[in-house]
């Protein structure tokens, strides 16, 4: 039997598939073998869509003119948008409810409603060359002069840095206790001092890309922090709990699509007069596919479940933790098959297996490495045990 869910997260999830069929699959090869580049009206289509549907606003409060549906729904929305390559479903910004506890009401004006309504787009310069899933790594300095912030250092992989005009900036403001104080900035893209210094290509084809900027005396306003001072790593926890179990669900959505079609074409495939899907060995890579995927749907709904009914925080972050990497790891193996199935044809750039098989791949790093969410959960057994962690 299906997860148990309401009438409610079944209707989000209708409306959720039918955008990402309707508005963002049928453009997939377009954007393909164009650099991921749509035409700027279809691009427009699929924002007006999304915001039509709300997808800007589904974790924002409602006190502040959003949706704040239940995680589950959040979970659900994004497995089906999960089932789109060359990531078209990130049609719009989105507004996460850590934001609004955050920020104040000048930035909440600035900068977080105008995303709300597609007006603004933010990126997030928190990598750095020497610390990735380290943050304690980070070396990028923030020095408070007057009313201003100098902020120095380098920042990689700046995921859509091309489409925004606001970087969320973390560094270092100062040291205490011999403790590290994080922070975090409301940065604007076109301050003085800030320059991109590489725009290097990646496997898959996106139109949004992974710059490496260079920020140098870059002056901003007092007023653009965010937060207490020490209080960065509280609100970049946030964020990576929420992009984890959204990657996980993302997963979740492009495995179910590559097990659709690789058994759509098994039924169809006819060789020495049978079709492959009668030979065992193809029905057991589709077994595995499916077995595993459920496991992986549950795993993710769960963690959802558990954010909605309030347990724990340390507790949901592990779990955030174990469905991103079990997700991510699931959704790897199952597009390996499918292009195996598909064969030949599977390697085509036009058959979304092969698209699928390059994309997944950054599903394992990015948001913190498979092997730092193993990190996390073993730490949280030890430190809680089995029964406080899975009953």
């Amino acid at each position: 039997m299906a997860y148990p869910l309401s009438s409610s997260t079944l209707e989000w999830q209708r409306k959720a598939r039918q955008y990402a069929e309707e508005e963002l699959i049928p453009h997939e090869e377009q954007a393909e073998l164009n650099e991921g580049v749509l035409p700027a009206e279809i691009v427009a289509r699929q924002k007006a869509g999304g915001l039509a549907l709300g997808l800007s606003r589904i974790d924002a409060p409602l006190l502040h003119g959003g949706l704040q549906l239940p995680m589950l729904d959040q979970v659900v929305i994004w497995e089906q948008l999960g089932r789109v390559t060359n990531a078209l479903c990130w049609s719009v910004p989105e507004a996460h409810s850590w934001m609004f506890d955050a920020c104040s009401p000048d930035q909440l004006e600035r900068y977080i409603k105008p995303m709300m309504a597609g007006k603004r787009r933010e990126c997030y310069a928190i990598t750095e060359e020497e610390a990735g899933s380290d943050n304690d790594a980070i070396t990028t300095t923030a020095r408070l002069e007057g009313d201003h912030y100098v902020i120095d250092g380098e920042k990689w992989f700046v995921t859509s840095a091309n489409k925004a005009d606001f970087f969320f900036l973390q560094a270092i403001t100062g040291t205490q206790d011999g403790q590290k104080q994080h922070a975090l900035f409301f940065v604007d893209l076109d301050a003085p001092g800030i320059e991109m210094i590489d725009n290097p290509l990646f496997g898959h084809t996106y139109s949004s890309h992974h710059p490496t900027y260079r920020f140098n005396r870059v002056r901003v306003p007092a007023a653009n922090r965010i937060g207490p001072i020490g209080g960065g790593m509280n609100y970049t926890r946030s964020w990576f709990r929420r992009e984890r179990l959204m990657i996980a669900a993302r997963c979740c959505g492009a495995a179910a699509r590559l097990i659709e079609m690789g058994a759509e074409f098994a039924k169809a495939r006819v060789v020495s007069g049978q079709p492959i899907s009668e030979y065992q060995l193809i029905q057991a890579m589709l077994a595995d596919s499916l077995t595993e995927l459920w496991g992986s749907r549950l795993m993710t709904y769960e963690a959802a479940a558990m954010q909605d009914r309030g347990d724990d925080l340390a507790v949901v972050h592990t779990h955030c933790s174990m469905a991103k990497l079990t997700g991510s790891e699931m959704a790897n193996r199952v597009a390996d098959r499918v292009v195996q199935i598909f064969g030949g044809r599977g390697y085509l750039r036009s058959n979304a297996a092969q698209r699928f098989y390059r994309e997944l791949r950054v599903d394992r790093i990015w948001e913190g490495t498979s092997e730092i969410q193993r990190l996390i959960i073993a730490r949280s057994l030890l430190k809680r045990g089995v029964d406080n962690l899975i009953g």
